[in-house]
C-alpha cells in the first residue's frame, strides 16, 4: 500500500460520534472526508466534506465511495463484511473485512480467541432451545446476543436453566453466547494502532467502570500493577499480529480477583475508552486511525498527564440543556459534545476529560463535575 498524502479524500462508513472524531482528526491533518451513513442527520455527516445518505449495501453509494475516496475505514463493527470486501476490490479498506467479521459475531470472536491460545471466560453457544439442556456449570451467567449487541443491549443475567430459557426466548431465540459471571477485580482495555508494516504503538492501560452495561468512567493510567499492564499489552499486541490487523484496535480485558487476565471482547476501531487520548496523549486514537489508513508512520501515544474520562448520557439532559460552565470552570477539563439532535436516556451525547498531576486528583475533580451537572 502506497502512502496517501494530506489533501486526499478519505471515506468512513458510519456517521456517529466515532466517525465525527475521525473526521475532525483527518481535517486537522489536511485530508478531506466522505461519510456514508443512512441517517440524514448523522453527527459525522454534518461536518464531512461529502455526505452520502444511503444504506451500507447501497450499490450506487459504494460506487461513489470508490470513485472519490483514496481509502476507506469504518467507525463501528456492524458494517456488513460483504460491503468491506466489495470496496476492498478497488481501494484500501482498513480494518479488513475478516477482522470486522470476527469482532461483529460473539460466537466467531470467542472461538477465534480460544483457538489462538487466548484465555476467555467459560462460555457456551446457545443457537437453539435444545442447547440449553447441556448447560450446567455456567451459572450465574450473562446471555448475550451474538450480533448487534452493544452498550448493554441484547444481554440478560441468568441464574439457572429456567431463566436461561426465558431469556433466550425474550431475545427472539437468535444465536447467543452464555458467559459465566466471574469475580472481577476490575476491567481494563488496551487501545493500540498497527500499521500494514507491523509497527505497533499502544496507549497506556485504561481502567473502565460500567453502569448498566454502558461505559461510565475511564481512568488512565489504570490502577493495576506494572506486570498486569505488561501482560495485557503483550496479549493485545500478539492478537493484533495474529490477525495481521491494520488500524486501531481495542482489546477489553477482565482482571479476576486472583489477578488472572481474560479477554472479554475486541473492537476493530477506535473505542469509547480511548477518547481520553484526544486531550491527554501526544497522538489521539483518531489521528492513529488516519495514519494507519494512509500508511503513514504512527504517532507517539505517550500520556501527557493522568486523566479521567466520563461519558455524558442523554439522562443528563432530563431537565433541559445542562449548564456547561460547570465543566468548563475546571481549567483542566475538556468538554466534547457529539452534535446529536435528540438526547435520550442511555444515549452517548458527549464526554469530558479531566487532566491532573495524579489519577486520584483527576478522578476527584471529574466526579465533582459530574455531581454538579446532575444537580442542575
Amino acid at each position: 500500500m502506497s502512502l496517501i498524502q494530506p489533501g486526499a479524500m478519505l471515506g468512513v462508513l458510519g456517521g456517529g460520534q466515532l466517525g465525527r472524531m475521525f473526521t475532525i482528526a483527518a481535517h486537522q491533518m489536511g485530508f478531506q472526508v466522505t461519510v456514508l451513513d443512512p441517517d440524514k442527520d448523522s453527527p459525522a455527516g454534518r461536518i464531512a466534506d461529502q455526505f452520502i445518505c444511503a444504506a451500507y449495501n447501497d450499490q450506487a453509494a459504494l460506487k461513489q465511495m470508490c470513485e472519490q475516496c483514496a481509502a476507506v475505514t469504518t467507525e463501528f463493527e456492524n458494517i456488513p463484511a460483504e460491503t468491506l470486501n466489495q470496496l476492498a476490490q478497488q481501494l484500501p479498506v482498513r480494518p479488513d473485512a475478516q477482522s470486522v467479521a470476527i469482532a461483529q459475531n460473539r460466537i466467531a470472536e470467542k472461538r477465534y480467541l480460544q483457538n489462538n491460545g487466548f484465555t476467555v471466560a467459560p462460555f457456551a453457544v446457545i443457537e437453539q432451545v435444545t442447547d440449553i439442556d447441556a448447560v450446567h456449570d455456567l451459572f450465574p451467567g450473562i446471555l448475550k446476543v451474538s450480533q448487534f449487541g452493544y452498550d448493554g443491549k441484547g444481554q440478560r443475567h441468568v441464574c439457572n436453566q429456567g431463566e436461561l430459557a426465558a431469556a433466550f426466548e425474550d431475545l427472539k431465540a437468535v444465536p447467543c453466547v452464555l458467559e459465566k459471571k466471574l469475580p472481577l477485580q476490575c476491567e481494563i482495555s488496551i487501545v493500540l494502532a498497527r500499521t500494514a508494516g507491523s509497527a505497533i504503538e499502544s496507549f497506556p492501560a485504561i481502567e473502565n467502570q460500567h453502569v448498566n452495561g454502558i461505559l461510565d468512567i475511564s481512568i488512565v493510567p489504570a490502577r493495576v500493577s506494572p506486570s498486569l499492564f505488561k501482560q495485557a499489552d503483550t496479549e493485545a499486541r500478539r492478537l493484533a499480529d495474529i490477525m495481521e490487523y491494520t488500524g486501531v484496535l481495542c482489546v477489553e480485558f477482565f482482571i479476576l480477583q486472583d489477578d488472572q487476565l481474560l479477554i472479554n471482547e475486541i473492537a476493530p476501531r477506535p473505542h469509547n475508552s480511548g477518547h481520553f487520548s484526544i486531550d491527554a496523549c501526544v497522538t489521539s486514537q483518531f489521528e492513529q486511525q488516519v495514519r494507519t489508513l494512509c500508511n503513514l508512520p504512527l504517532g507517539n501515544a505517550a500520556l501527557h498527564q493522568p486523566c479521567v474520562m466520563i461519558n455524558l448520557l442523554g439522562d443528563v439532559w432530563q431537565d433541559g440543556e445542562p449548564d456547561w460552565t460547570k465543566v468548563l470552570r475546571e481549567s483542566s477539563a475538556k468538554l466534547h459534545l457529539y452534535g446529536k439532535a435528540e438526547a435520550r436516556p442511555g444515549r452517548k451525547m458527549g464526554h469530558f476529560t479531566v487532566l491532573d498531576d495524579t489519577v486520584e486528583k483527576a478522578l476527584s475533580n471529574a466526579l465533582y463535575i459530574r455531581e454538579s451537572l446532575s444537580n442542575h
